[in-house]
């Protein structure tokens, strides 16, 4: 057994592994929950104004240091407008109109803009199987897509319900990887990931709230206990917890093996849309799945060499 799979298998590893990516993988389905009734924007900022002050916490007691340079407030507040505020405004109003498992499986394609905008800016090069994996992975994709327009015709192509969701989904990954590529600067690098974080989340809440109030009107206060239970779930568990166990994860395994687990919270997601959203499989469904995971394999284990 070579160092780096007894690494992947220590307990550690394996648990923090295993824990993310369930958590993250169940996260698109409780989103769902939480756009039927009430604006989609109001739910982001209830979402970040509970996580906010516990990542602080949690930077707090891991001993990290708050206090950021002018600079580092400057990145901070692109970070927490591309991430905290673009990426999930764009998710949560695409999962109005496309299925939550598919938009996940959109995200696994998260690597492909990463690794444009790396080479771009930071003159990151990618391997030749990087590249075939990827377009591997984006033919399986363009199946699943193609299902949920056909399943779908009276929504349109483009402008319609299925095809809206798509591009929203899709400048939703952009921000995300913006995002990514930006905080991955000298600036960046000197600054403790969860100390960065917790003002990124301070600055796309702020900007969450301005929105949702200039486009849906006064916050609305639901009654329905599920509805908040999902605002916790999603704020503490699927953002507070599970931030710095993955980041921890970077650290021993690094950023390459760390990507894998975004394979087991698509497989989650899936599973979850096929149980509560009453997703059909079919021969393309399967095939594209199968080719979208195939896929990613590849890109991560040549990004991994």
């Amino acid at each position: 057994m070579s160092e780096a799979t007894g690494g992947m298998l220590r307990a550690r590893v394996i648990l923090p592994f295993l824990l993310t990516g369930t958590i993250w993988g169940s996260t698109w389905l409780v989103i769902t929950g939480q756009i039927g009734d009430v604006p989609a924007a109001w739910s982001v900022f209830y979402r970040f104004a509970l996580a906010t002050p516990a990542l602080f916490l949690v930077a707090a007691i891991m001993k990290r240091r708050l206090k950021l340079t002018a600079r580092e407030h400057r990145l901070a507040i692109l970070v927490g407008l591309l991430q905290f505020s673009g990426n999930f405004l764009f998710v949560y109003h695409a999962e109005l109109y496309v299925t939550s498992g598919i938009v996940a499986m959109m995200f696994g394609l998260l690597m492909v803009p990463n690794a444009l905008l790396a080479r771009i800016f930071l003159g990151e090069r990618a391997h030749g199987g990087f590249v075939l994996g990827s377009a591997i992975a984006i033919v399986g994709v363009s199946f699943l897509l193609f299902h949920e327009w056909r399943a779908n015709p009276e929504a349109g192509v483009i402008g319609g319900n299925v095809g809206l969701g798509i591009v929203l989904a899709m400048l939703g990954i952009l921000a995300a990887s913006i995002a990514n590529v930006v905080q991955a600067n000298p600036t960046g690098r000197a600054v403790p990931m969860v100390s960065l974080l917790a003002w990124a989340m301070v600055y796309g809440t702020v900007f969450d709230l301005g929105f949702a109030a200039l486009t849906a009107g006064p916050p609305p206060f639901p009654t329905a206990w599920e509805y908040w239970a999902g605002i916790v779930y999603l704020a503490l568990i699927g953002s507070v917890v599970t931030f710095p166990l993955h980041y921890n994860l970077v650290r021993e395994i690094g950023a390459g093996r760390t990507a894998y687990n975004s394979i087991l919270t698509i497989s989650v997601a899936m599973s979850l849309s096929t149980l509560f959203e009453d997703y059909r499989w079919t021969w393309l469904t399967a095939s594209g799945m199968g080719l979208a995971v195939l896929g990613m394999v590849l890109a991560l284990r040549s990004k991994q060499s």
